[in-house]
């Protein structure tokens, strides 16, 4: 008779939204990544993977401590981001109610961006058709 694969500590481990919150530094860098329809919301230590993430370290240390789940979406991550993931996994999120009050969704990420002088997609765009316009009506003459 096999034996009985075990599962190991790491994958019944539940940490809470402030044990995440403790780990906010480029030194010691845990996020939070999952929701309801990828399975739940589980613990990533991304420590060791923050200077080899293609968007930089940057990118990262905005959720550096809290929940980077809406920015992951957003972006359209590709399966083998997906499963490079599952190198630094820590143990699943536990429930406890407080994950939307204290991790920031990817709006709040945006609004924070722009706030620091980043420019919306919308200013974007519109600068490009005003820049576009003025090209058309320059050759009208």
């Amino acid at each position: 008779m096999p034996a009985k694969k075990e599962e190991s500590s790491e994958e019944k481990k539940e940490i809470t939204v402030d044990e995440v919150a403790k780990h906010n530094q480029e030194s010691d860098c845990w996020i939070i990544i999952g929701n309801p329809k990828t399975g739940g919301p589980k613990v990533y230590d991304v420590t060791k993977y923050l200077d080899e993430h293609p968007g930089g370290a940057e990118v990262m240390m905005e959720f550096a401590g809290g929940d980077a789940d809406g920015m992951f979406e957003d972006i359209g991550h590709s399966k083998d981001a997906r499963k490079t993931m599952t190198e630094y996994f820590v143990g699943t999120l536990k429930d406890d109610g407080s994950r939307k009050a204290a991790a920031p969704s990817s709006s709040d990420g945006k609004k924070e961006l722009e706030s620091k002088g980043g420019l919306s997609p919308v200013a974007i765009i519109v600068f490009i058709i005003a820049i576009l316009l003025g090209v058309y009506f320059s050759q009208q003459k």
